[in-house]
């Protein structure tokens, strides 16, 4: 069923005008001449645009209304240029965004799209409250091009028997995608077992990797090593670039015969597992210079996945920054905590080394309430410049217009009006990954 779309407008040419341009654009529209018909209506909307001036109730009003009758209904304000700090003040109270007169309509119907987005996203972290023990879950929440590409893989993926090699950068969530792949594949009833090539000691490697026999050294009883433990399900080697070099041809000859030999015996044990591993490097590199076997590495590399940084997933980051702060909240009785546009487009500009770890954090200090890091372009409250709005409202606009023309420069700058080199300009002077 298509979103309904409350258009609320005093000026009847100009309500019909929206009305059909939302109708052409397969939404259903419900035109009212004022705000108090569009409150009375039966109807629920999942989306109000409303003119901010106009007799009786006004926008504003208005806005106050529909959220405190809805909080999760996104508010859309129409603007006159004298407006604008009144505008400000309305963002401030929860609007989802505004538009200024005269606008664009294809502009109209992307922030309209963003709003409805924004909206569905946040009843996926509803929806997500409820099954918190899954870890994989609420790693893989999100809407951006990025991480629907990452799940659609994962389906793809998952399935298979392949193994699976999964680059990112550090916490970015590497490990929730492996469960992720386990959780997807006839293997899910099996074990997962992770073992942390970074952590393991070089002496320790070989035994806990293959296991041992009595007898095989002093004091040493039957033992099996990861490899069999993982038998009948997936072998998780996280930060495999960190694997000791002498040890990584003992793992290809397990990996090509699918089976183990024990410290201190002479027969081979039948293995049936899937592994996947994880490294916060690409591999590639390392195969040239000697420090990772490519032969190994293309006996892993079945399959490859590659996890985004938090940084280049938009708005994406402030829906995971709202799930974590939730999570929290509820954890520690606190009140649900709420992310206004302000740090909504705070958090975006951030450049997170920490990723997901330490967007996490972060939330977790929000939601009790303690300041956030001074690193944050603002205290929490603090007003931002109307400059400083405006210039994060055009980097956001010519983002969404890169990823819905696939980075492709030229169809984005007829798309948005400007000159090529006009947008070549901005993406550079804002820092935006094509």
């Amino acid at each position: 069923m298509s979103p309904l779309i409350h258009v609320v407008e005093d000026d009847r040419d100009h309500r019909l005008a929206l009305c059909d341009l939302i109708e052409a654009a397969g939404y259903h529209a419900e035109g009212f001449a004022e705000g108090t018909a569009a409150l009375a209506s039966s109807s629920r909307p999942d989306l109000i645009l409303t003119d901010l001036r106009m007799p009786g109730m006004d926008g504003q009003q208005l806005l106050e209304a529909a959220r405190a009758r809805d909080p999760d209904c996104p508010v859309v304000l129409i603007t006159g240029h004298g407006d604008l700090a009144q505008a400000v003040q309305a963002m401030r109270a929860g609007a989802e965004d505004f538009l200024e007169k005269p606008y664009d309509g294809m502009h109209l119907l992307s922030v309209i799209e963003r709003g409805l987005r924004g909206r569905a996203a946040r009843a996926e972290i509803g929806r997500l409250q409820e099954r918190i023990t899954r870890r994989d879950e609420g790693g893989l929440l999100g809407q951006s091009a990025a991480m629907s590409t990452l799940r659609a893989r994962i389906a793809a993926i998952g399935p298979t028997d392949l193994d699976v090699v999964i680059t990112g950068e550090t916490g970015t969530g590497k490990e929730l995608v492996a469960r992720a792949l386990h959780e997807a594949s006839p293997r899910a009833a099996g074990p997962l077992v992770a073992v942390n090539c970074a952590a393991l000691p070089e002496s320790l490697f070989e035994i806990e990797i293959f296991g041992h026999v009595a007898g095989a050294f002093p004091g040493a009883q039957d033992k099996p090593g990861k490899l069999e433990a993982a038998s009948g399900g997936t072998l998780m080697l996280d930060e495999i670039e960190a694997m000791p070099a002498a040890i990584q041809p003992k793992l290809l000859r397990a990996l090509q015969e699918r089976a183990v030999e024990r410290l201190g015996e002479n027969h081979l044990r039948p293995l049936d597992l899937r592994v996947i591993a994880t490294s916060k490097t690409d591999l590639r590199p390392l195969t040239l210079d000697g420090s990772f076997r490519a032969d190994l590495f293309y006996r892993l590399a079945g399959a490859e996945i590659t996890v985004e940084p938090l940084r280049v997933l938009g708005e994406d980051i402030a829906l995971l920054f709202s799930h974590y702060a939730n999570l929290a909240a509820a954890r520690y009785g606190q009140e649900t905590p709420s992310v206004d546009y302000a740090l909504r487009q705070r958090l975006m500009r951030r450049p997170w080394p920490g990723n997901v770890r330490e967007l996490k954090a972060m939330a977790e200090r929000f939601a009790l309430g303690l300041d956030l890091p001074e690193e944050t372009a603002a205290p929490i409250g603090e007003p931002e410049s109307l400059a400083a709005r405006v210039a994060a409202f055009e980097a956001r606009e010519i983002s969404l217009a890169l990823e819905r023309c696939r980075g492709n420069t030229e169809r984005a700058a007829k798309a948005l009006g400007m000159a090529r080199r006009t947008l070549n300009d901005k993406i550079s002077r804002y820092g935006i990954r094509v």
